[in-house]
């Protein structure tokens, strides 16, 4: 386990030279979060500081995965690993509290934009000294896709064969967590948990989510803390499925704006057009009403992929 204020990232074994990101192919989204990391809404307008220490979150983060698995009475936890922001520093919190003889490292590309990340993931895992293995997933999608019923084809559809295939590296990384003792460690952020942008009992499906209270934004001040590779924060965030998919094009706006719609929103429970004003003031980024009633309806519209399933009421009974 590292000391506190040190890095988990071993640098001699990270060839930043071969990583699909390069300071060139960074997005005006990312350049904008440098610019704005921990800018996010408090009472003093959209463009104050966040109160966020990341110094306390790096150690809250550790303190919760090391309790919960000492709780669930587990040896370790396996992490899919993609090669983004959010399960690269899912992973190195992991190392720094349990060890990285604890953790186990899942990549699971299905196609070649997948396999891309996949040696960036790679490169990262051995970073951190965790055990991983690469699993690529084209023939067992395809295997899928030929025993499914043909009225549900999912050639030539992203977000059938998108969810299915999260549903299938899930499926894997239970297997590990069950032959070896662990705790699936999800990666989701608090953005993407509040608008139910993962798959249901897919990458929303874990035993524990160490980063769901984290903004997007805050994910980043974190990583920054961390010491995770440049080439890592630079990437557009993206689920992977596509050439050229963001999440921005999917969610209608970048983190920046997410990150503050939700707090007026869904924190602070500001009605669209009081929230659209607040963040037209003063500090440059201004937000239209369209954009805040999309997003505050992605909330509310997805809120079942937040609960438990639901079940009939009984007298004198609650569930669970």
């Amino acid at each position: 386990m590292d000391e506190r204020g040190g890095s988990a990232f071993d640098g001699d074994s990270l060839d930043r030279r071969t990583a699909t990101g390069t300071r060139s192919g960074a997005s005006d989204e990312t350049e904008a979060s440098d610019r704005a990391r921990g800018g996010l809404p408090t009472d003093d307008g959209p463009a104050a500081a966040d109160e966020l220490d990341p110094s306390a979150e790096r150690e809250r983060v550790r303190s919760f995965l090391a309790s919960s698995v000492a709780a669930a009475g587990a040896d370790g936890i396996v992490v899919n690993m993609s090669g983004g922001l959010d399960s690269t520093v899912t992973a190195a919190l992991a190392v720094e509290a349990l060890g990285a003889d604890r953790v186990y490292g899942l990549i699971l590309p299905c196609n070649k934009v997948g396999a891309t990340h996949a040696r960036d993931a790679e490169a990262l895992a051995g970073a951190l000294g965790i055990d991983h293995d690469t699993v690529h997933l084209h023939s067992l999608f395809a295997q899928f896709g030929a025993v499914a019923p043909d009225r549900f084809d999912l050639h030539d559809e992203p977000i059938l064969s998108g969810n299915a295939t999260a549903r299938l590296r899930m499926t894997l990384a239970y297997l590990a967590a069950n032959a070896t003792n662990g705790l699936v460690c999800g990666t989701a952020n608090r953005s993407e948990l509040l608008l139910g942008y993962f798959t249901k009992h897919g990458d929303g499906g874990a035993d524990v989510h160490p980063l769901g209270h984290l903004y997007k934004t805050e994910v980043r001040a974190l990583a920054a803390e961390l010491d995770v590779p440049d080439f890592v924060v630079e990437k557009p965030p993206t689920a992977g499925f596509l050439p050229g998919q963001r999440d921005a094009d999917d969610l209608g706006a970048p983190y920046e704006v997410i990150d503050r719609v939700l707090r007026l929103g869904v924190d602070r429970g500001l009605d669209v057009a009081t929230v659209a004003d607040r963040l037209g003031e003063g500090d440059g980024a201004d937000v239209d009403e369209r954009t805040v009633a999309d997003l505050l309806a992605r909330h509310r519209t997805t809120a079942h992929k937040r609960t438990t399933p639901g079940v009939p009421a009984e007298r004198g009974r609650d569930f669970p």
